[in-house]
């Protein structure tokens, strides 16, 4: 009998690899396989199965030892994700540890992060808004970016390709700023928060309170059906991981749909040191690969390769990438990777309280939603502020039932056992848009390393004076509106997180027309190396104040059909 000898390097040849598991990764993968490319999708942490690795999903709260708060010296071991607002004893499982992923801090920042297949898909918010032309024009219009190579109309297709899949509530608004999509029936405003809606139509020409949009099932379509996802029931347990699918996650849609087409190899415990580049091919070949347990480096081969590390680790692998033709990081000859970063500026709260009215209504019910959101509306139209760009907000409307604890006797337990509601309040949150700055940047650290030998990522990324003139405006703003539509006792809550508490960070990779003033053209293609793409928030030029998960998603599910049209063709 003939022996069958085993090819190592065929074993290790696909047509695409992907880089990342998470919301663009898993995109990515999805679309390739189902094109019939042979995909290995590369994931640093853990497999985690839908349903099956959630272990918190359906507990109580008294099944949680600390009834679901983190004891004090876990806290203290990881002082940073320990102060996460979403980092609880039901999801701590799908949150890194400081002390296990070390970074350096040139300027306070908390890099929130999930090593897991899925990432951070799991733990989103789920709030998901396209962007308009005044979003992708304003780095040209306002001159503090570079311009973005594509537009509105670009997007468009790609969005509803993304939505009609994922499966988005919202209501056809019909706001130039902010464009309609392929939606689901909305999660409706409770009755304040319709008639803070009602009153800023009123009193103000662009000042528009919508639903939020959201990532959640809420009339499942057949192809919700197909994949295995079902409706939404409100239970707001969705950072443990959802067991319905209700809200979309890699875990629970993209991966498991790329997994049936027999394409995809997904190797978790992969944690990527670089991108290897061919001086005579003139292209990239392949990665390589670290075992996260054994700390074996493998080297896997493929025509294509998509970067979704998640916007910091992408930059941190593409400036590992070095070669003799790319000293700096592949296609960095100018310089110019891991800088113009930018984030969302979550640091400014504000609330209400409306003395009298709808004292009928009692605040039943949970909302996936949480309420309304206030599209963008400053320096729309033209520059009318003393800052650059501006800001979204969300919105919720609320009644609490103040604990009395006065009297004794009967009157006390009476005041106990039946609690008043007291008035209804509003509060508010702004989501302002950072401008992107050269001294904004990521770099590596060529003295420490990980437990993997790959230099530690540096962070020197910090408010601006740009950013405190948005938050005043915010907080004159909303004062000015909230007492308009008649509420009093507004109460400010200036607060200052470290960059990167809202998980939003983008750019260092930003796209752009010019070679000389961007690393990436229209398609997501670095410009000195065509088969690597970067889709995920490392390629965003500017922030916009949108949540920018949609457009992850679409920019990726363009970028591959472009990939595979190009190696259709050899053009790859």
């Amino acid at each position: 009998m003939e022996e069958i000898k085993y090819d190592s390097a065929k074993e290790r040849t696909f047509d695409a690899i992907v880089i990342g598991s998470g919301m663009s990764g898993g995109w990515a993968a999805k679309e390739f396989t189902e094109k019939g490319l042979k995909t290995l999708v590369l994931e640093r942490g853990r497999d985690v199965k839908h349903i099956k690795d959630y272990p918190t999903a359906n507990k109580l709260p008294y099944e949680f030892e600390h009834r679901g708060e983190i004891p004090l010296e876990e806290k203290k071991k990881d002082p940073l994700i320990g102060s996460y607002y979403a980092f609880k004893e039901d999801t701590k499982h799908f949150f890194v540890r400081d002390s296990e992923h070390p970074y350096v801090q040139e300027k306070p920042f908390d890099w929130i992060r999930g090593y897991q297949v899925g990432g951070k898909s799991l733990m989103w918010a789920k709030a998901t808004q396209r962007w308009s032309n005044f979003d992708y024009e304003g780095p040209a219009r306002d001159g503090f970016a570079v311009d973005w190579p594509i537009r509105e109309k670009d997007m468009a297709p790609w969005y509803s390709h993304v939505e009609r899949f994922v499966g988005i509530a919202g209501n056809r608004d019909g706001l130039k700023q902010l464009p309609d999509g392929e939606f689901l029936p909305a999660f409706p405003l409770n009755i304040v928060e319709d008639y803070f809606k009602k009153r800023m139509t009123e009193l103000y020409e662009h000042r528009h309170v919508i639903s939020e949009r959201v990532a959640h099932i809420t009339k499942p379509n057949p192809i919700h059906h197909e994949q295995g996802r079902a409706q939404c029931l409100s239970r707001n347990l969705c950072s443990r991981g959802c067991p319905l699918g209700g809200y979309f996650s890699s875990n629970s849609s993209t991966i498991p749909w790329a997994a049936k087409t027999g394409n995809m190899t997904l190797r978790p415990f992969s944690v990527v040191h670089s991108i290897i580049y061919n001086n005579e091919k003139g292209k990239a070949t392949g990665v390589r690969v670290i075992d996260a347990n054994t700390k074996e480096m493998i080297e896997y081969n493929a025509k294509v390769i998509f970067v979704n590390a998640g916007a910091l680790n992408s930059n941190l692998v593409l400036l590992n990438s070095t070669s003799h033709r790319f000293p700096n990081g592949i296609g960095n000859d100018n310089g110019l990777m891991g800088k113009f970063v930018a984030f969302h500026n979550y640091s400014a709260r504000i609330s209400a309280t409306l003395e009298q009215g709808f004292e009928e209504y009692d605040p039943i019910g949970r909302n996936p939603a949480g309420g309304g959101y206030m599209p963008r509306f400053r320096n729309l139209f033209k520059q009318e502020t003393n800052f650059l760009r501006g800001y979204a907000a969300g919105l919720s409307a609320y009644r609490s039932s103040p604990t009395d604890s006065s009297g004794v006797g009967v009157d006390l337990k009476e005041r106990l056992l039946n609690p008043k509601l007291g008035p209804w309040k509003i509060g508010s949150h702004m989501m302002g848009e950072t401008i992107p700055k050269e001294t904004n940047l990521v770099s590596l650290d060529r003295t420490m390393t990980d437990a993997w030998g790959i230099p530690l990522l540096k962070i020197s990324v910090a408010y601006d004076d740009n950013d405190e003139k948005m938050k005043q405006d915010y907080f004159e703003q909303f004062s000015d509106m909230f007492t308009r539509a008649g509420f009093s006792n507004i109460q400010i809550q200036n607060s200052l997180p470290n960059p990167g508490n809202e998980i939003h960070e983008m750019g260092g990779v930003r796209m752009g027309n010019d070679p000389k003033t961007s690393l990436l053209n229209k398609w997501n293609q670095l410009h000195l190396c065509k088969n690597v793409y970067v889709t995920d928030g490392a390629a965003m030029t500017s922030t916009s104040t949108q949540n920018p998960s949609l457009t992850y998603m679409a920019l990726t599910a363009r970028a591959v059909d472009h990939a595979v049209n190009q190696l259709k063709r050899g053009e790859l």
